[in-house]
């Protein structure tokens, strides 16, 4: 089982946007399950009135993918952890596709997410799985695309292009044939 402290080791992520609070399997290059337990102290929450229902604290969907996000960060960083991304590799979401949400997620919830990697070229990752409540399918995901990236090249910007002055056309010149 990886701890908070670990996963802090492998991730740049902390509060309130650390958001799985242990991993619970992890097969180098495979897989990777992990659990965030949710409770109603998390920042989404602040300010709900007292009239508030439990479909208000519904846990928001976004928040629920870079929860399983965090567990797929830290199978593809177990072995290269980096927990700052002012140097070494950052981490790059590429994309989702084929995400459907099920059920909500709600305060005394503990989710589990079962993250796959399906397919790596070089430092880009093909992700699948789901989150469950219980025996219930919260999230299925049909394909996240992540990338590891210099953190170098996103700290200085890119260099404009200066538009080129507009130049009359000319012939080329004639090649003397003898």
């Amino acid at each position: 089982m990886i701890t908070v402290d670990e996963i802090k080791r492998r991730l740049p992520h902390r509060y309130p946007m650390l958001l799985v609070d242990r991993v619970t399997e992890l097969v180098p290059g495979e897989r990777a399950s992990g659990l965030k337990a949710v409770t109603c102290n998390e920042p989404w929450y602040e300010g709900m009135p007292d009239t508030a229902t439990e479909e208000d604290y519904h846990y928001p969907w976004t928040v629920l993918i870079e929860s399983w996000c965090h567990v797929a960060g830290v199978l593809v960083t177990w072995d290269r952890p980096n927990p700052d991304v002012r140097s070494g590799k950052a981490m790059l979401l590429g994309g989702i596709a084929d995400a459907e949400f099920h059920r909500p997620v709600v305060p005394g919830d503990v989710v589990e997410h079962h993250v796959r990697l399906a397919r790596q070229v070089g430092e880009t990752y093909v992700f699948e799985g789901e989150s469950l409540v219980g025996k219930e399918t919260a999230l299925t995901i049909g394909r996240l695309t992540m990338t590891m990236r210099p953190a170098s090249d996103l700290a200085t910007p890119p260099a404009t292009a200066q538009p080129a002055t507009a130049q009359p056309a000319t012939d080329p010149p004639v090649p003397d044939p003898l």
